[in-house]
């Protein structure tokens, strides 16, 4: 089973990367981190659902899936990055 999702596998971690970049900017920004940890839990479980069925659904373009979810991660860190500079 694990062969199905070797192709997406450089997506799911820098996914799970970008998601502590992500909370890591909540907890910057004043968030309360109860609300964070849950929106944070609820959001990676859908992901996962999504992730699981349309992987099967899906795979045959995992090329182009892979390219499209690395460019998001790339502009949502480059984002975090830039703002947390500004915030210096």
């Amino acid at each position: 089973m694990l062969e199905q999702f070797l192709p997406l596998m450089g997506l799911i971690i820098f996914g799970n990367i970008e998601n502590l970049i992500l909370s890591s900017q909540g907890v910057v920004a004043g968030v309360n981190p109860i609300k964070l940890g849950i929106a944070s839990i609820i959001c990676v479980i859908i992901w996962l659902l999504i992730g699981t069925f349309g992987t099967q659904l899906l795979i045959e373009y995992s090329a182009f899936i892979e390219f499209i979810g690395g460019l998001a991660i790339f502009i949502l860190g480059l984002q975090a990055m830039i703002e947390s500079v500004r915030g210096v």
